[in-house]
């Protein structure tokens, strides 16, 4: 393992995403603004199609209300039918191995994690959901779901572009359109690409294979195992696409039959962040300013290239009271060796920045604050980079927070894209940011005081709270990765984690949509020597500024009490 070789790899990967992710984000605004290619006719044919048959009218546009209403409609019927799915997969076909049926609670809380684009998995997908689960039911929900948050995206972007107007789009049309022409095509040939590296693709029953060497577990002589088999390409390929990170295996990532090479590696990570590195250019174009894509594209880049250098030096420096037994080198536990430590923490940065949640690696066995890092990136609420089209309407509010204060500061007037910022902006920023914060706390808190959330905790002491804070705050930010030594599938569990899932999903949506609601109908204000410049180098390090602070004061005593406590001990060589 080469640090140097790791950074040049770090450098390579970021140099390809700023390539493609402006020529993807001008490809998705064009689409998003009606201006198809003519390569694209077929896709358009197959549209049309669809609006003929479900008696869609695409050229009426929705105020925010009804577009509103069309997407919770949406995303409670698909609830219902995965929710009814899992707890009836048992009589339904594809269930060569009799998987019974989910629980009411386990089944509640895996729909409600799949339409909310969060996949947090209480359940281990090899033995608890069927081929037809994984397929109609899982892999379906995370095209839907990460094509409901990229059209409240497109609301908010609307809102911005447009001016003195209370429609914003429609509903049925933009779904359809994201589905068609962006997640589809990309999510087909990336799943060709990770069959080529050994991600399997079928239906067969489950391989039972001789060991090279038999074991006694204790009880009984082992000398096979069972390799549980699947349609994993297709599933692997959406889940990553679209932030939504549940595997169709327990292991998720980390399992060879997901991500088999260290160049899947690399990709599904570049799958992870590309929409959302994209969609902050389909901003730049959409409102005709694309110093303010770039913009974005640069503050969150820097921010989580802090966070995965840091996380990088904690894990190769590792842990004293291993190095005091005379091993050296980098702190390798709970990672797999084919990924090497760069691999890992590139992983696992961006799938808690970017709010997939997929991993190939537990977080669980990282160091106290190599563990906080994943941690901090979930906390700061989807903002950098973000899951699909959440994180783009998290940073944007977080933005208009920046520009609020700065004007209360210095005394000029908050503008941002040209429309004045006022009290219900500001009350829709403040909602969408402090949600997922004050939710995981709260829960975190009820966890702690009741027999039903400590019987859960598998560690004591500092690490323990941190297992469950990271549910919460994973949760409550729709992320769904986890520090996996907590027995999350409780009746407690499934429901609290449930709750936070909803609340950190749609109690933000609403906000925007409020907030577009009010910019929609505002005219765009020519700039002033009193404007604020948003594009500058003093407003990024400005808005870095209130990133770090608003993360800071939300969870720094919580965080206190768990890793930032657990690694003083390990300094002072003290295990619990």
């Amino acid at each position: 393992m080469n640090i140097f070789l790791d950074i040049f790899s770090f450098i390579l990967f970021f140099g390809i995403l700023t390539i493609i992710s402006p020529l993807l984000g001008k490809y998705m605004a064009n689409i998003y603004e009606g201006r198809l290619y003519p390569s694209l006719k077929p896709i358009r044919y197959v549209e049309k199609t669809i609006y003929k048959i479900l008696g869609i009218d695409e050229s009426k546009e929705m105020n925010w209300k009804e577009y509103l209403y069309a997407l919770l409609s949406f995303n409670f019927l698909g609830f219902l039918v995965l929710f009814l799915t899992l707890l009836f997969q048992k009589y339904l076909p594809l269930n060569q191995y009799h998987i019974p049926n989910m629980s009411w609670d386990l089944a509640f809380n895996t729909a409600i994690s799949f339409v909310t684009n969060t996949n947090w998995q209480a359940y281990a997908g090899e033995t608890q959901a069927t081929y037809f689960s994984q397929i109609t039911g899982l892999a379906l929900q995370n095209f839907l779901s990460a094509a409901s948050g990229i059209v409240v995206a497109l609301v908010l972007i609307r809102a911005f572009a447009r001016k003195n107007t209370v429609y914003l789009g429609n509903f049925y049309v933009d779904f359809t359109r994201t589905i068609l022409y962006v997640l589809l095509p990309i999510a087909f040939f990336s799943a060709l690409f990770l069959v080529s590296q050994g991600v399997i693709q079928n239906f067969s029953h489950y391989k039972t294979i001789e060991l090279l060497e038999a074991f006694n577990n204790g009880k009984n002589i082992i000398s096979t195992q069972t390799l549980p088999m699947g349609p994993v390409a297709s599933q692997e390929a959406i889940k990553l696409l679209g932030t939504n990170g549940g595997g169709f295996f327990n292991a998720n990532s980390a399992h060879p039959f997901e991500n088999p090479t260290p160049l899947s590696n690399v990709f599904e990570a570049f799958l992870i962040i590309l929409i959302p590195a994209s969609l902050i250019f389909t901003f730049g174009y959409m409102t005709k300013d694309k110093r303010q894509g770039w913009f974005l594209y640069s503050v969150m880049l820097f921010v989580l290239m802090l966070f995965m250098g840091i996380q990088y030096y904690f894990e190769w420096f590792g842990n004293p009271i291993v190095k005091k037994l005379g091993i050296e080198g980098p702190y390798l536990i709970g990672k797999e060796l084919r990924f090497g430590m760069g691999g890992t923490v590139l992983f696992s940065s961006i799938t808690t920045a970017i709010s997939c949640g997929a991993v190939n690696s537990m977080f669980d066995s990282f160091t106290p604050l190599g563990g906080l890092v994943p941690m901090s990136l979930i906390s700061l609420g989807e903002i950098i980079f973000g899951g699909v089209g959440s994180g783009l309407y998290g940073m944007i509010s977080m933005v208009i927070i920046a520009v609020f204060v700065a004007g209360l500061m210095i005394g000029r007037t908050p503008e941002y894209l040209n429309k004045k910022i006022e009290s219900r902006e500001m009350w829709s920023s403040v909602v969408i940011m402090l949600t997922s914060g004050i939710t995981a706390l709260l829960l975190t808190t009820l966890a702690l005081y009741t027999k039903w959330g400590l019987s859960s905790i598998s560690n004591p002491g500092p690490h323990g709270l941190s297992e469950v804070l990271y549910a919460y705050i994973s949760t409550s930010n729709n992320n769904g990765s986890a520090f996996a030594g907590l027995n999350a599938n409780t009746v407690f569990y499934n429901i609290t984690t449930g709750l936070a899932m909803l609340i950190g999903r749609f109690i933000p949506i609403i906000a925007v949509f409020y907030m577009a609601s009010s910019l929609s109908l505002k005219k765009h204000v020519p700039p002033s020597p009193g404007t604020l410049p948003t594009h500058t180098l003093v407003f990024g390090v400005w808005l870095v500024f209130i990133i770090v602070v608003v993360g800071a004061l939300t969870f720094l005593p919580a965080f206190s009490l768990g890793p930032i406590l657990e690694h003083m001990l390990m300094l002072e060589g003290v295990t619990l």
